[in-house]
């Protein structure tokens, strides 16, 4: 049978290549990574890599020597010849064939090998072991939660309808299609009749320059538990989209959309994705994708957003496509996974335009929540009326007093009867008088395969910490409260346990789950898949909301801190900020242009090499010169200020936009605010900008009786993570550090 080229590709013009584009993931191991035209053979995955595969079947890819028939191929699985599931792909610049690719199925998860060979000609022979998984997961982040509720039958699709009943305990769906069609009048409305065209139907064109009616095809099923959608221009007169004849309104990139949330983010499937019907993406020929799983209001574990990410991209690029990039998108719980699954499991997303944002929920979040929690019960039940409404704010660091009982109540995702998602029956729910044995609500527990279990309670351990944080240090020594009240403040703030409840003590960290966080990356470190990805990050500012807000602007300037501590520079890193009247959406104007931009660098990057090539210097080098941090005026038509955003509010976005600092951050912590549990010294008179009486001192020094936090030190447990594409089971070989 001959395998003639069904496709014609110009490497030579760096067009769209299909098939002969970068690896969803990069360097896979066990597998060779050449294309075609060398001097061997090779044989690679392009869908996902060989040991993380799932659903039964992957893309391959088989790089053909030049000199080689490409008919001469002969491919197997396991013995048995798959050859006929290969086509060919040519240069434009000679008949001498660039690759084949196919889809191999029927794969084993106890292991698949295939071949690539030239019978008759020795030598001529690649060889490349693949590991499958269920569809249903789990692949990498470890045994299966349960509970798990099931969201099928509140699921709307586009037409209002649901998904209806779950087809098995791990609430399957049949896949199905629908179609919709942006109205002249901005809206997106179903498509009842796939061969009709309303009369109101819109036309768009693509970043191509492809000009289509703006029909939208959006693919629904199940894939790791989660539901996950696939939405793009195309036209349902048109034959179906496939590999090897993609959709003509498709621009042949892929946008990952990220949900936020993150309380109650536990035991549920969930009934949302991170959204795939933007007009403004889909307008300009992106597909969009996401998952229920990638919503952290449906699951709060970066991990498991992570593995379903993967899954989700590994059914796209089997079924549409290699993408030429994948740009992650998403706000709060969006960022997190962002940032994370960049760092950690590099090649799934290519570029991430974030917003709102975090560097991880397991640091900076959740003490700034923690410290919160502590200051708003210490403020109004421990020492009433002890302090001025500005003192408790100077204490706290944030710009309104309110963000302290605003944060206080987000520390719910640390108690574990607080917050369930309303699926979750009541008889299911933790309870320590009732139902001890129940499912606990907590970011802790929702990654227990992470961070292991206290043999005598069976809850989660937990890297948090409070342990000789002086609360309020910069107040003391900036003369806002007296040393009676920081003291007080700092002998009776107390911690909390396992269950949330208030102790006197202080709450000291769990070693293992503390080195656990860091070394699988839950803590973001920057310096790995990070350290090369081009990243826009944007705030909407949120520090001055009347009621408080957790979106501060700190955090922006934490991960960017990061990013130098671990790289020497965060040049890859642009920030862009302006007002809240957008919020996080394609109707900012400071984000349609961080789309555009973003597009022009990955465009440039992905013309250079492919992407396990790009190294932070490449990064830099091809970022668009118009793409610089600014802010935009509060104008009612804003203004575009080009200027390096900081942490020290210089110049005009500082005096716009101020950032202020958390509790930790008063209580002296770095800026980079990755320190759990620090390393403590003896209480210092020196130290201090004021004096002590001796009583105090003796006072002070009983407050912490282990010391005070060393911050020029890192933190116990403290280091960079173990390695990129790192595994909690059932997957094997990932992991080591590239």
């Amino acid at each position: 049978m001959s395998r003639r080229p069904v496709l014609a590709i110009a490497l030579a013009t760096g067009a769209l290549l299909l098939t002969c584009l970068p690896s969803a993931a990069a360097e896979r191991p066990g597998g060779d990574k050449e294309g075609g035209g060398g001097e061997r053979l090779t044989i690679d995955t392009l869908s996902t890599r060989p040991d993380v595969v799932t659903g039964g079947d992957v893309l391959v890819r088989v790089g053909v020597p030049g000199g080689v028939d490409p008919d001469d191929v002969r491919v197997t699985r396991d013995g048995t010849d798959v050859t006929s599931a290969f086509t060919a792909a040519f240069t434009a610049a000679d008949s001498a064939p660039a690759t084949l690719t196919g889809l191999v199925s029927s794969l084993r998860e106890d292991g698949s090998r295939l071949v690539a060979a030239v019978p008759g000609r020795p030598g001529a022979r690649a060889a490349l072991r693949v590991r499958d998984h269920p569809s249903t997961g789990p692949v990498i982040s470890g045994p299966h939660e349960r509970p798990f509720v099931c969201g099928t039958q509140s699921f709307k699709l586009v037409d209002g309808s649901t998904l209806g009943p779950p087809l098995d305990e791990d609430c399957s769906i049949a896949t199905r299609v629908d179609h919709a069609y942006r109205s002249t009048d901005g809206s997106v409305k179903p498509l009842a009749d796939p061969a009709s065209r309303p009369a109101d139907l819109a036309t768009t064109t693509t970043t191509t320059g492809a000009r289509v009616p703006f029909l939208i095809r959006i693919e629904t099923g199940t894939l790791n538990r989660g539901v996950y959608q696939i939405s793009m221009l195309a036209d349902p007169a048109a034959p179906e989209p496939t590999r090897t004849r993609p959709a003509e309104g498709w621009n042949g990139r892929l946008m990952y959309t990220f949900g936020g949330g993150c309380r109650g983010g536990w035991y549920t499937q969930g009934a949302d994705t991170g959204g795939v019907l933007d007009t403004e993406m889909l307008g300009r020929g992106y597909a969009v994708a996401s998952s229920s799983l990638n919503v952290f209001g449906n699951n709060c574990n970066d991990l498991l957003a992570s593995e379903t990410m993967m899954m989700v991209k590994e059914h796209f690029v089997e079924r549409y496509g290699v993408p030429r990039f994948t740009i992650g998108w998403g706000c709060s719980g969006g960022s997190y996974q962002s940032y994370q699954i960049s760092d950690n499991y590099p090649g799934l997303l290519d570029g991430i335009i974030v917003g709102c944002s975090f560097p991880d929920v397991t640091s900076a979040t959740n003490t700034t929540l923690l410290d919160s929690r502590l200051l708003d019960h210490y403020f109004t039940a421990t020492a009433p009326g002890g302090f001025s409404a500005e003192q408790q704010r100077a204490v706290a660091g944030f710009r309104e007093r309110a963000s302290i009982p605003n944060l206080s109540d987000g520390a719910k995702r640390l108690d574990p009867d607080a917050e369930f998602p309303a699926a979750l029956p009541a008889d299911q729910r933790y309870d320590a008088r009732s139902n001890p044995d129940g499912a606990r609500g907590t970011v802790f527990d929702h990654t227990v395969n992470v961070y292991g279990t206290d043999r005598r309670t069976g809850a989660a351990l937990r890297p948090l910490d409070n342990v000789g944080v002086q609360y309020g240090l910069d107040a003391l020594n900036e003369g806002v409260i007296t040393t009676e009240q920081f003291i007080d403040l700092n002998s009776r703030v107390g911690g909390i346990d396992r269950d949330a409840e208030f102790t006197a003590a202080r709450t000291a960290a769990d070693g293992r789950a503390t080195e656990a966080a860091y070394g699988t990356g839950r803590i973001l470190w920057g310096g790995a898949g990070l350290a090369t990805t081009p990243v826009i990050d944007h705030r909407s500012y949120t520090d001055d909301l009347p009621g408080g807000d957790i979106h501060m602007a700190v955090h922006g300037f934490s991960t960017r801190a990061r990013l130098i501590a671990a790289n020497g520079d965060a040049d890859n890193q642009v920030m862009l900020a302006e007002d809240n009247r957008h919020g996080f959406s394609l109707k900012s104007p400071a984000l349609r242009y961080a789309l555009t931009e973003m597009d022009t660098w990955l465009t440039s990057l992905t013309a250079l090499s492919p992407r396990e090539e790009w190294t932070a210097r490449d990064v830099v080098a091809r970022k668009p010169a118009s793409l610089t941090d600014a802010c935009w005026t509060k104008d009612a038509e804003p203004r575009k200020i080009e200027q390096r955003l900081g942490y020290d509010n210089a110049g005009d976005c500082g005096a716009l936009y101020p950032a202020f600092p958390t509790p930790r951050l008063v209580a002296g912590a770095p800026l980079a605010d990755d320190v759990i549990a620090c390393r403590r010294e003896a209480v210092d008179p020196a130290d201090y900008a004021v004096t002590f009486t001796g009583a105090e001192l003796r006072r002070l020094r009983a407050a912490f009786p282990g010391g005070v936090c060393d911050w020029s030190k890192n933190g116990a447990g403290q280091r960079p993570h173990g390695g990129t594409w790192q595994s909690m089971g059932p997957a094997v070989g990932g992991g080591g550090a590239r």
